[in-house]
């Protein structure tokens, strides 16, 4: 008998871009012999009725949902009605918050640049005394990162004390990070994608003009075979999150040792397609089939 799945998206975020990735998923899941619904996340919605929690849906309770989306009360109340989700709510909301990433790595023994949290500010940012600390152990450049940001945006390189006060000050009540600046890998990085525990593709991304190496800040793609180590790390970070599936950004250090930059649960996958030709949501279903049907 066939399964039933619901690959959930954003409804605010239907881009052709996303549409395309969609219809993609869609097309594998059925070459898989999943009964496949796609559904917007604001077509689900999480409603308490007489001290109870439930979905608004007449639909039937699938056997599984690929989650391709952020919206963790809508991930948490599926979990909660037995839904298996691929990602789960915990792993979405762990690579979603930069800051979350780095404590849930931290003392495992992985490799990330120094990062200090900034503290919170509820409204306006009043005293900036914590900045002082930040340029002693990070000195300069560093970069700020705001925690919930994708494609490279909301990244910041930081020359001197100026700049950074004046960061700080613009940020205020949005969270973000500080971070140590790993000037031997400018312009590049290593995206690996990760499924289960296996890394089933990899490119290089360099950039000239940014220190950047997002495709969408001007970066290029290339085909990259990694080391082993870089795929240890790699899968030892995805899952560490608990991450079904990742893509996991590394940098190169001064040897060209791997340190972890990122993990993205919703990594897209028309990039890593275009430029290896490896087809991940075939992995990515794969996985689903044979850890559902254990």
């Amino acid at each position: 008998m066939s399964k039933r799945g619901w690959i959930i998206y954003n409804g605010n975020l239907y881009t052709k871009k996303f549409a395309e990735q969609i219809k993609w998923l869609r097309k594998t899941a059925e070459t898989f012999d999943f009964e496949i619904d796609v559904i917007a996340n604001n077509q689900l919605l999480v409603a308490m009725e007489e001290g109870c929690a439930r979905i608004l849906t007449e639909k039937q309770k699938p056997d599984f949902v690929f989650f391709w989306d952020k919206d963790l009360f809508l991930a948490r109340q599926l979990e909660e009605q037995g839904v298996r989700l691929f990602n789960p709510a915990k792993a979405i909301e762990i690579c979603d918050d930069k800051a979350l990433t780095y404590l849930q790595l931290a003392n495992h023994g992985i490799r990330m640049p120094k990062t200090i949290i900034a503290p919170k500010v509820f409204v306006s940012l009043e005293d900036d005394s914590h900045l002082g600390q930040v340029i002693e152990i990070l000195s300069f450049p560093m970069v700020i990162k705001e925690t919930f940001g994708s494609f490279g945006e909301q990244v910041y390189l930081i020359k001197n004390e100026q700049q950074l006060r004046q960061k700080a000050k613009e940020l205020q009540h949005k969270p973000h990070l500080f971070q140590e600046y790993i000037a031997s890998s400018y312009g590049r990085d290593v995206r690996l994608n990760v499924v289960g525990d296996r890394v089933v593709a990899a490119m290089l991304r360099k950039s000239d003009q940014d220190f950047r190496a997002n495709v969408t800040a001007g970066g290029k793609m290339y085909r990259y075979q990694p080391t082993e180590e870089e795929e240890k790390l790699a899968v030892r970070c995805s899952q560490i999150v608990g991450a079904d599936f990742a893509g996991v950004d590394l940098l190169f250090g001064e040897n060209d040792e791997p340190i972890l930059c990122e993990i993205n649960s919703n990594a897209h996958f028309k990039n890593i397609y275009d430029c290896t030709g490896v087809d991940i949501t075939k992995d990515m279903m794969a996985f689903i089939k044979e850890t559902i049907t254990e």
